[in-house]
C-alpha cells in the first residue's frame, strides 16, 4: 500500500463516508494502480544515482511545479486530457456503483 506524504491514504477517511468495505477496496485498488503508473513514469524520467536514489531533471521540476500552481481550468488542453485519462480509471467503477449520473 503506498504511503502518501499528504496523508491522503485510505486511513484518513472512514469507510462509512464512501459506503461498504467492498467499495473502499475497489477504489483503493484503482488508486494503487494509478499511483503505481505515475511512479513508473516518474522513475523512468529521473536520473538514477549510484546509491539508488533518483534525481528529477530540473526541466521536469519546473514544469510540474508550474502545473501544481495552475488551477485545472487554466491548464492546457493536453494537460487537461492527462487528468481526464486518470479519471477514466475511476469512472467505470463509479458509474457501475452509482449510475451514469455520477
Amino acid at each position: 500500500m503506498p504511503i502518501h506524504p499528504e496523508g491522503h491514504g485510505t486511513e484518513a477517511y472512514g469507510t462509512e463516508a464512501y459506503g461498504t468495505e467492498k467499495v473502499m477496496e475497489e477504489l483503493a485498488g484503482v488508486e494503487h494502480e494509478r499511483w503505481a503508473h505515475w511512479q513508473r513514469y516518474l522513475h523512468s524520467r529521473c536520473e538514477r544515482r549510484s546509491d539508488g536514489s533518483l534525481t528529477i531533471p530540473a526541466e521536469l521540476v519546473r514544469r510540474w511545479e508550474a502545473q501544481m500552481a495552475t488551477p485545472y481550468a487554466e491548464l492546457s488542453e493536453a494537460e487537461k486530457e492527462s487528468d481526464r485519462e486518470q479519471v477514466r480509471r475511476y469512472l467505470p467503477l463509479l458509474v457501475a456503483m452509482f449510475g451514469p449520473a455520477v
